[in-house]
């Protein structure tokens, strides 16, 4: 513990996420240490935080002068063993999985069972990163971009953490101002599943000629009250990322079809339409012209908000079902992780699962495919006449 009381947390790879949670650790007046093997990684994350605090000292969110203090609370550097006087340790390197194996093998030989190591990793194995080492003091603390900013973590334990490092990482993120949710070591884990048939399903509308772009993403902000349209969000997050995403849920869940990635999706990643970030995606953003709202018949838009809201919430019920999270965790993740406007059992209750049902079983006679199989826990909550708000 510093002089603050917090402890002291030791951030590995200064990359984009590494320098956001070491912005996180030292607004809350931790001692933070950032370790990088390379000078220039380490150069880099130096400047940015410096800009960003200066920026926020600027605008009022922090006090005239803290941005020194905050930044006087950070050590940089390139020896590892520096990383040993930390409590907690948070490896950020790139998704990889011998990268992040190899960093969490190093960082546990130097440190001390009572040292609680996180991986911040999206769609990685966090019981295959845990195997580095044998002492039962490494779980996953999934971080959202950007870190200081976004308020849900998601929390993993592999299966080798012991129960006390689990409830000492929860506790010490909670306590830098984060909302966290617990979630069983599967593919996405809860955000990045649950939320794949926002853009799954909208691609597949639009791949089927039922609706443009435009009109999806009108009737989800409008019909909705999704604050961005899938495409939209899409292009934000990059096509690259989310393709990236979907390829991995879809491999690791041995190929469920509810997960197909989008031959559409891919070919704008292959000819560079990423979304904002290179100025051109679903939209052009090389104009500041804003593409009109395009809305569709009252018919067609009921039937592009339950087609896309039936698939969530079949997919939430579904993570339920297998025990991946808690019904109030998954409703938590999906509000606060991704911005929705209601948690999805929440919307469940709301809608009436006959609406539910019969959107589910209208998609699953017309195509046949297992993509729309309906979760027993859906059917079972149906028969019993059941609220989940109220089934408790």
């Amino acid at each position: 513990m510093n002089e603050s009381g917090m402890a002291t947390a030791g951030i590995a790879g200064a990359g984009t996420m590494g320098s956001g949670i070491a912005q996180l650790t030292a607004v809350n007046g931790c001692k933070t240490i950032i370790y990088d093997p390379f000078d220039s990684s380490l150069v880099k994350s130096e400047a940015g935080l410096k800009k960003i605090l200066k920026r926020l000292e600027e605008k009022g969110k922090i006090k005239y002068g803290d941005s020194e203090k905050i930044l006087n609370r950070i050590t940089f550097t390139t020896d590892i063993n520096n990383l040993s006087q930390c409590k907690f340790i948070f490896e950020a390197a790139p998704e990889s999985i011998d990268i992040k194996k190899n960093l969490v093998k190093k960082i546990s030989e130097i440190t001390s069972e009572d040292t609680v190591i996180a991986t911040n990793t999206s769609s990685l194995s966090v019981t295959s990163i845990a195997a580095a080492s044998d002492k039962g003091n490494i779980a996953g603390a999934h971080f959202f971009n950007p870190a200081p900013l976004m308020k849900l973590v998601e929390i993993i334990p592999a299966l080798q953490t012991k129960e006390n490092v689990l409830k000492e990482l929860q506790d010490f993120v909670n306590s830098l101002g984060k909302i966290t949710v617990i979630t069983k070591d599967t593919p996405g884990f809860i955000v990045n599943k649950v939320a794949r048939p926002f853009y799954g399903e909208a691609l597949r509308i639009y791949d089927e000629n039922i609706a443009g772009i435009q009109e999806i993403d009108s009737v989800m902000r409008d019909r909705g009250g999704f604050r961005m349209g899938p495409f939209e969000l899409m292009d934000l997050i990059g096509n690259d990322v989310n393709y990236s995403v979907t390829e991995t849920v879809f491999r690791e869940f041995y190929f469920d079809p509810r997960y197909k990635p989008s031959f559409t999706q891919k070919r704008y990643v292959e000819a560079g339409r990423l979304g904002k970030k290179s100025g051109q995606g679903f939209y052009d953003y090389t104009s500041d012209v804003i593409p009109d709202k395009i809305f569709p018949d009252e018919k067609l838009a009921d039937d592009i908000f339950l087609r896309i809201i039936a698939m969530l919430i079949n997919e939430a019920a579904d993570t339920l079902h297998m025990g991946i999270a808690s019904m109030e965790d998954i409703d938590t993740a999906v509000k606060s992780g991704v911005n929705y406007p209601k948690g999805l059992f929440e919307w469940a209750d709301e809608i009436g699962l006959d609406k539910i049902l019969d959107t589910l079983r209208f998609l699953r006679g017309r195509y046949g495919e297992e993509r729309y199989r309906i979760s027993p826990l859906l059917t079972d909550f149906h028969n019993n006449r059941w609220k989940f708000y109220e089934k408790r």
